[in-house]
């Protein structure tokens, strides 16, 4: 009689450091049926030794395994790429001539870009919607397939996907090429998948839009459908409040309402401040330019147009050329300025620097145009025309790392001021495309581990996704709808100082090479602005308002009192308006809850007499009468003190 042998066993270690050893073979599901019932139910894939798998995956040798769930990033992106599948799908079974391109989830959605001859109109989306519900229903088991590029091209010629065989043929020759079936549907995909369409719980579809085939718009205009979804109703719905919240607080929108910005078509993304809006952003400036004064830096202004040769030296031709504008002067060809720090090398060479002049921090709030197809354009979060709050630090390696940690600290200051208490720092390392040598980034990226370190904060690893000259620490914040955005950074640059060869003399008489950091708080300020409006609904605090309080006579009678209150208020330095119109108080107050001005002083017969005012504040309401001197100091100490509640 022969004996079975029995399976070899392996060992699994998992992200806690434990051990289990399990026969060969064992898919992540089995395994995570042995760890527990509980993260069985919850899996959604795997990792092994650092690659996504699917559920369905055998581990076949001595293995790191992690269990992704809900919890996961990479776990969410599995749920929602599963998604964009069963949406696809959904409109090959209504439209069948719809051809296949690409398909991404993202952070909290998905979207897929569909060649579809029908127009896909409200009652399309909600019938695709409805198919979804059907292919979710049928549970349809979801396979893996690796093919040859020549099969490859075949199953896709014969399915009449030209977009999928373009893809196919631009892989890399030693590119493994797989495929994902679920009942009569194909794609081409990486994976990986959840294991079944029933295993996709509660799914939203948002929206159309327009986009060109690879974002180029020499081709194709495609049909891009968004859509999100999550592991339970509850969660779905509560991201559907937040997005219609979000509508609400959209900053175009306020921006309008507010008088504070617009776009023309003689400019299209180029943002227009207007004078409400240009109070917002000096103020703002103002603020900045205080904590900078404070730390010691100075402040420049350098040239928008600057010549080619330039541009060659600091790597922005090779690495940027795509994103720039150019322009001829003389016969030479000459650029509009991308980033601002070409131009700041320029004067720190200008004189001859010593040791004891560093740390030489250098700020400048300087305007760069980038080019950004119009697809892409958005409000004042993606403009072709932006003023970062930049500045760059030349130090000495030995005062690299106290440098990062006081530029960490400025933008931590400067975020708490502003009522940003929830972000997280991301340290970004060498991308793919990068100059300078293996020493200086490995030297860059640990001085800003070691800053970190220091400061005993948390911080996520990024790799490949630092600036083509050096590695940097990105701030990501949330705001009240819980959105994250990522503003501040602080970026190490070996490579920029040897280019424009920069030097200082030493204590031993020698030149030396400088370290660079560029530093941004805010990033962008147009950015940040809408970010701003859309994070307080457009409720700024007094510092930043434009009008600050407004004076509200209850009738004609009382319009030479408030004019005095006007004025004793503008004499103080406080922005204010007087609403002198016929209209009567409710109104006057209803016109300054939209303008949502922080405080409304109401006059009459009883304030005229006490030399006082009704106060009124935005969004609470009464709060009852006050003398003016009385009033007047108290709106001056929380202006001054930047406060964001009174």
């Amino acid at each position: 009689m022969t004996q079975a042998c029995a399976a070899p066993e392996v060992t699994v270690t998992l992200p806690d450091q434990s051990k289990k050893s399990v026969p060969a073979g064992t898919t992540v599901a089995e395994l995570a049926c042995l760890i527990g019932p509980g993260l069985a139910k919850a899996a959604l894939g795997g990792r092994i030794n650092g690659r996504l798998v699917d559920l369905t995956t055998p581990i076949t040798e001595d293995s790191e395994v992690q269990i992704l769930t809900w919890q996961d990033p990479e776990g969410r992106e599995i749920y929602r790429h599963t998604s964009t599948h069963i949406m696809a799908q959904a409109l090959k079974r209504l439209v069948p001539q719809t051809k296949l391109t690409i398909g991404p989830p993202l952070e909290d959605s998905y979207y897929y870009d569909f060649d579809t001859p029908e127009t896909i109109t409200p009652e399309l989306l909600a019938a695709v919607e409805k198919e979804m519900e059907r292919i979710v229903g049928e549970s349809l088991e979801i396979r893996r397939r690796e093919l040859s590029r020549e099969e490859a091209i075949a199953l896709f010629r014969d399915r009449g996907e030209d977009y999928k065989i373009e893809i196919i043929e631009e892989l890399p020759p030693d590119e493994t090429i797989s495929v994902y079936e679920q009942g009569e549907f194909v794609d081409l995909c990486r994976g990986p998948h959840l294991p079944t369409t029933g295993h996709l719980k509660a799914f939203k579809l948002l929206s159309v839009a327009g986009a060109y085939w690879r974002g180029d718009a020499r081709n194709r205009m495609l049909q891009r459908v968004y859509g999100t979804s999550f592991p339970d109703k509850k969660s779905l719905d509560e991201h559907l409040r937040i997005l219609e919240e979000a509508r609400k607080r959209d900053h175009r929108k306020i921006g309008r309402e507010l008088d504070l910005f617009s776009f023309q078509e003689e400019g299209p993304g180029f943002p227009f401040f207007h004078p409400r809006g240009t109070i917002v952003y000096n103020e703002i400036m103002r603020f900045i330019r205080e904590e900078l004064a404070a730390r010691r830096y100075v402040e420049i202004r350098t040239p928008t147009i600057l010549n080619e040769d330039l541009w060659h030296r600091s790597g922005h031709w090779d690495h940027y050329k795509e994103n720039m504008y150019f322009t001829e002067i003389d016969g030479r060809t000459f650029a509009v300025k991308p980033m601002n720090c070409p131009g700041c090398t320029l004067v720190y060479r200008s004189q001859l620097r010593s040791y004891r002049d560093l740390p030489l921090k250098i700020a400048e709030f300087g305007t760069v145009h980038r080019h950004e197809l119009s697809g892409v354009l958005h409000g004042l979060f993606r403009v072709r025309c932006f003023t970062q709050d930049d500045a760059h630090i030349f130090c000495t390696p030995e005062q690299l790392e106290d440098e990062v940690i006081e530029a960490v600290d400025l933008i931590r200051r400067v975020y708490t001021v502003f009522g940003f208490s929830d972000y997280h720092m991301e340290l970004s390392t060498r991308p793919e495309k990068s100059i300078g040598s293996d020493a200086m980034w490995e030297n860059a990226t640990t001085a800003l581990a070691n800053a970190l370190e220091r400061l005993s904060v948390k911080y996520k690893l990024n790799p490949g996704d630092g600036a083509f000259y050096g590695p940097k620490i990105d701030f990501h914040v949330k705001d009240s709808l819980k959105r994250s955005w990522q503003c501040g950074t602080v970026q190490v640059d070996f490579s920029m100082p040897e280019r424009f060869d920069l030097t200082y003399v030493g204590a031993d008489g020698q030149r030396h090479r400088p370290v660079m950091v560029h530093r941004a708080v805010l990033g962008s300020m147009e950015r940040f602005i809408g970010m701003l409006i859309e994070h307080t609904a457009g409720n700024l605090p007094p510092w930043l308002a434009p009008v600050q309080a407004i004076v509200l006579p209850i009738s004609d009678k009382f319009l030479a009192y408030g004019r005095e209150v006007h004025q004793a208020l503008l004499a103080a330095g406080i922005r204010a308006d007087l609403d002198a119109s016929e209209e009567k108080i409710g109104p006057k107050i209803r016109n300054a809850e939209l303008l949502k001005i922080p405080y409304m002083l109401i006059v009459g017969e009883k304030e005229r007499a006490a030399n006082a005012v009704s106060v009124r504040r935005h969004g609470k309401g009464d709060l009852g009468p006050k003398p003016l001197g009385e009033f007047v100091n108290g709106l001056l100490a929380e202006i001054s003190e930047r406060r964001l509640e009174s």
